[in-house]
């Protein structure tokens, strides 16, 4: 069971000349799957935004096998490996029911984007790294 799934889309343009989706477009299924898993974290407001935003610090994939265009969408399972005062670590792996074809990892830092500088996680965003992380 993973903690979250987001159902991908492929688009005709990911695949490249050998027919099947670039590797740099995997970084765009991660973050897509992570934009709408930290949706009900992300402050409502531009101003709270700027202080309360979160960006990725470190990315490492491993490509399993090539994932050819299809209309079916490809599951992203994301979840929470480890997590500390102002960092924690997402796990994924993009798949369908058959094949494997990424696991990955990005490290995220809770950021203030006002006084470019990293700040501690707040108590609500505690709670939801808590909610995500691998048991």
């Amino acid at each position: 069971m993973y903690p979250y799934t987001y159902a991908c889309q492929l688009r005709w343009s990911d695949a490249d000349a050998y027919g099947h989706v670039n590797n740099a477009q995997f970084l765009s299924y991660m973050e897509e799957a992570r934009t709408r898993m930290f949706q009900e974290v992300v402050a409502a407001s531009e101003g709270e935004r700027l202080q309360n935003a979160f960006v990725v610090s470190r990315t490492a994939i491993d490509y399993r096998t090539p994932l050819h265009y299809s209309p079916e969408p490809v599951d992203v399972h994301v979840w929470v490996t480890k997590a500390s005062a102002a960092t924690f670590e997402l796990a994924y792996e993009i798949r369908d029911a058959e094949q494997l074809y990424v696991e990955a990892t990005t490290m995220i830092v809770a950021y203030s984007l006002e006084s470019s500088s990293p700040r501690r996680l707040s108590d609500a965003e505690r709670a939801f790294v808590a909610r995500y992380m691998n048991r």
